[in-house]
């Protein structure tokens, strides 16, 4: 799994003209998953992401995690993170789910996170043309490939 962690002030998700998502002080998450992901991958990622230190402590040092701050989260599913672009220049998402893979291990996912974080995220749609709008807040943005714990 591939996951891009967006500190944000503000973001939101938009389908077909309507919000359906919605948070302040936060996290974007954005996941991109293949084949060879697990449940295990799932639950590694997300207790690394609700626990990183990314946040503000009062001497303004990143020193407190989402659960410190008390933030909320959007998880939206993102298959171009699994792009290749070794040859040529249009990406190829070969390493990228198919939807009948993909959407169980998202939906575990999102409530691993949940439990996780000990209460309700916010989701994209999987699968949606979705607009999502942002204010990157530091500008914060990790990386996160479960293939590649470093």
């Amino acid at each position: 799994m591939k996951a891009v962690i967006q500190r944000v002030a503000e973001c939101s998700v938009t389908i077909d003209n309507q919000i359906v998502a919605n948070i302040q002080k936060g996290l974007l998450v954005l996941i991109g998953i293949e084949d060879a992901d697990n449940k295990e991958d799932s639950i590694w990622l997300t207790a690394k992401i609700a626990n990183l230190r990314i946040f503000n402590d009062e001497d303004e040092v990143m020193n407190l995690s989402l659960k410190d701050v008390g933030g909320d989260m959007i998880i939206v599913s993102q298959f171009t993170l699994h792009a290749s672009t070794k040859k040529g220049n249009r990406p190829s998402y070969l390493k990228a789910s198919k939807p009948e893979i993909a959407i169980p291990l998202y939906e575990s996912f999102i409530q691993q996170m949940e439990t996780e974080l000990g209460k309700k995220v916010q989701t994209g749609q999987f699968g949606a043309d979705m607009k999502v709008s942002l204010l990157n807040d530091g500008p914060v943005t990790i990386i996160i490939d479960t293939k590649n714990k470093e």
